[in-house]
């Protein structure tokens, strides 16, 4: 209040001059002691801490309160946080043969709460915080997303990966950061691939390398439609640095997709085979590098019975790849059993294409490859 003592509303009046929605980040199931509601309704606290959300007055207040806060200050995003374990709260106020009713009572009015507020808001976005992502349960996300899923080591870029492999099965949307943000590194900000990136940069800095930046963000911007198709994890989501970790984005109506592939900090293998789901065998492919730009035509059938093999050369290193269905390609398929094309990736370099004519055996596994220094 002493910083903003008449409100966020000028704060918010600037942003859509910009065309930027202004986020607050409200935390109102935890009472400090000396607020007004710790001074004015201390029995609507539990232990003097939780909001009992449980009792419909309360709920009524907390929802026209809060509207009352969005609709003045033209708040177009609300973050709830809930940083406290509830539990012992909830217990304490039952009789050992009502076990589990505060719980119940408190998490129906929680859902009610949200609910009266988007009807009120039919444009409001709600962003699940909750200590990162211990709310992330199938009811919440009916209706908020998670811009902030996590509180793990940001930096812990192998469990960055397979969170989102995680979560890529289960949310439509969900937000991520780069770490670390003092350097500009391609593995650091593939690894925080997600629908909504937060690029957490200084740009006052000098030292950044701001056409690598500029590159990966454009390059995001180019994938990221590619997150409402369908997910296939093409490997484990393991959290150690010993293995690979990949997924795949298909888009059937378009025909198109993405592979994103991560070699981990320890990982010996260089190389790695991913059989890839949702191609039509009889259909040709083109496979495009975002690295080089490079492009090379695989088989519908290769692609999902041998696989697509990668290889990664830095350790650790990432790679993405964009493949689209090409016209016409069904009548390729006699020309494919008479003739072998054997295709390598150089990510520094170019495409390399060698044709062995007239060789009726089918390709083997290992004769595509895609590679990155």
């Amino acid at each position: 209040m002493k910083r903003f003592p008449r409100g966020l509303r000028a704060i918010s009046d600037h942003a859509r001059t910009v065309g930027v929605k202004t986020l607050v980040w409200f935390e109102p199931e935890r009472v400090a002691q000396g607020t007004w509601l710790a001074q004015n309704h201390p029995d609507w606290l539990l232990g003097k801490t939780l909001l009992n959300l449980g009792r419909v007055e309360v709920r009524n207040w907390l929802t026209d309160h809060v509207d009352r806060v969005l609709r003045e200050q033209d708040i177009s995003l609300y973050r709830q946080d809930f940083n406290m374990d509830p539990l012992s709260f909830w217990r304490n106020n039952d009789p050992p043969d009502r076990q589990g009713m505060s719980e119940n009572q408190h998490i129906q009015n929680y859902l009610a709460y949200w609910d009266e507020l988007r009807r009120r808001h039919p444009n409001l976005i709600i962003d699940s915080c909750a200590s990162g992502g211990r709310r992330n349960d199938l009811e919440t996300m009916r209706r908020a997303i998670a811009l902030h899923p996590t509180n793990y080591n940001y930096g812990h870029l192998a469990v960055k990966q397979a969170v989102h492999s995680s979560l890529f099965q289960w949310l439509p949307c969900f937000g991520s950061n780069t770490v670390p943000v003092d350097t500009v590194n391609a593995y650091a900000i593939r690894s925080g691939h997600a629908m909504n990136v937060v690029l957490g940069y200084d740009l006052r800095r000098k030292n950044l390398d701001y056409d690598l930046l500029r590159k990966l963000t454009a390059e995001w911007q180019q994938i990221v439609p590619y997150y409402q198709g369908d997910f296939y994890p093409l490997t484990s989501d393991s959290r150690d640095e010993e293995h690979w970790l990949a997924w795949q984005f298909d888009r059937p109506e378009q025909g198109d997709g993405i592979v994103e592939a991560f070699r981990r900090q320890n990982t010996e293998e260089a190389r790695a085979t991913f059989h890839l789901s949702g191609m039509d065998p009889s259909a040709k492919y083109e496979i495009t590098d975002l690295d080089s730009g490079r492009s090379a035509s695989f088989s519908g059938r290769e692609l999902t019975e041998h696989g697509l093999p990668l290889v990664i050369k830095a350790k650790p290193g990432a790679l993405v790849v964009r493949y689209r269905r090409l016209s016409g390609a069904a009548t390729a398929m006699a020309a494919l059993e008479t003739e072998k094309t054997r295709r390598g990736l150089e990510l520094n370099g170019t495409w390399q294409v060698e044709q062995d004519a007239c060789r009726k055996r089918r390709s083997s596994p290992g004769e595509s490859m895609v590679s990155t220094p």
